[in-house]
């Protein structure tokens, strides 16, 4: 044996051991995925999820968004601006008709690419190719109507929606989230952050309008947190910052109003996980009041589709 170092390898021979039987294991052959079915369907697909980690949180987040709809309880999906610009307008809208949306929360950004694509039938433009000169964030019919549509004595969510009731053609009605809320009368509030969205750039920009706007849809979501207690859902789709921010200081300012807020659910969806949807969506909410939070990784054209459609098979 060689002694090079002057420390012998430790002796393992009573090393003392159990049976597998004893030790037992947290995964099981029962909790294993199942083959999937032709012709079986999205269920099919759910059932044959293995029960392990993202498998069960799925069902739980099924059964969750299921239950607070059945319950006649708030559905709130707060998002940032990619869910919008991966093209899943259309699906929320659906998801929103059939009670599995009852309220939406977006930041600028989220906001922004919807008013484009009600108005132009495209959004999100090529940065890398336009910032060198400027141009970037410089579209005269997004910074002018979007602007123009901000009203100091009502929220920045109506008051686009309304605008968009108007400006948009009939061609790209059915795509826009901000247009289809309002017709149906669906909550939406917009949570304006100062300079981190090209309209703010335009000349058009009114700072007290956009101020009084986002104050007025803070309130709003306000009173939707609130109605969150004892089986509702908030769901945090892609907002790596401001909305989970906006939604930790809502809880704790209809707390603080004596609002009673326990025993509801929090879900976020992302295609990677950050520190503050953690925190302040999936955790902290949670301290001392029940419920329960989960976090789904992956990315959102595909995961929200797939929500959406265990959703419509359950309760169909």
């Amino acid at each position: 044996m060689s002694d090079y170092y002057g420390v012998d390898p430790i002796d393992l021979s009573g090393l003392k051991t159990i049976s597998l039987a004893e030790r037992g294991g947290k995964v099981t052959q029962g909790d294993f995925a199942g083959v999937y079915r032709p012709g079986s369907g999205v269920t099919g697909l759910i059932n044959s999820l293995p029960h392990i980690l993202a498998g069960d949180t799925l069902r739980a987040v099924v059964e969750a968004i299921a239950a607070a709809r059945a319950k006649r309880k708030p559905v709130i999906w707060g998002m940032g601006g990619h869910v919008i610009k991966c093209g899943l307008a259309p699906v929320l809208i659906d998801l929103m008709r059939r009670g599995f949306a009852t309220a939406f929360a977006m930041n600028g950004s989220a906001a922004i690419h919807d008013f484009e694509i009600a108005l132009a039938g495209q959004t999100s433009e090529d940065v890398e190719a336009v910032l060198p000169d400027g141009r970037f964030g410089t579209a005269e019919e997004t910074g002018r109507e979007w602007n123009s549509a901000l009203k100091p004595d009502a929220g920045a969510g109506e008051a686009l929606g309304g605008a968009l009731d108007t400006l948009t053609p009939e061609a790209h009605a059915q795509a826009s989230l901000l247009l289809q809320a309002w017709r149906a009368k669906v909550p939406v509030t917009v949570h304006i952050a100062i300079g981190t969205d090209t309209p703010h750039t335009h000349p058009a920009a009114n700072p007290e309008a956009l101020g009084s706007a986002t104050h007025y849809d803070f309130r709003l979501f306000c009173s939707l947190v609130a109605a969150l207690d004892d089986g509702g859902v908030y769901i945090n789709a892609g907002s790596a910052v401001v909305m989970p921010e906006v939604f930790l200081k809502a809880v704790s300012c209809v707390r603080n109003l004596g609002h009673e807020l326990r025993d509801f659910t929090t879900i976020n969806l992302d295609f990677m996980q950050h520190y503050r949807p953690r925190v302040n969506v999936v955790e902290r909410p949670h301290a001392q009041s029940g419920g329960h939070g989960y976090s789904l990784t992956g990315h959102h054209e595909i995961m929200i589709p797939l929500l959406a459609a265990a959703l419509i098979e359950q309760t169909s």
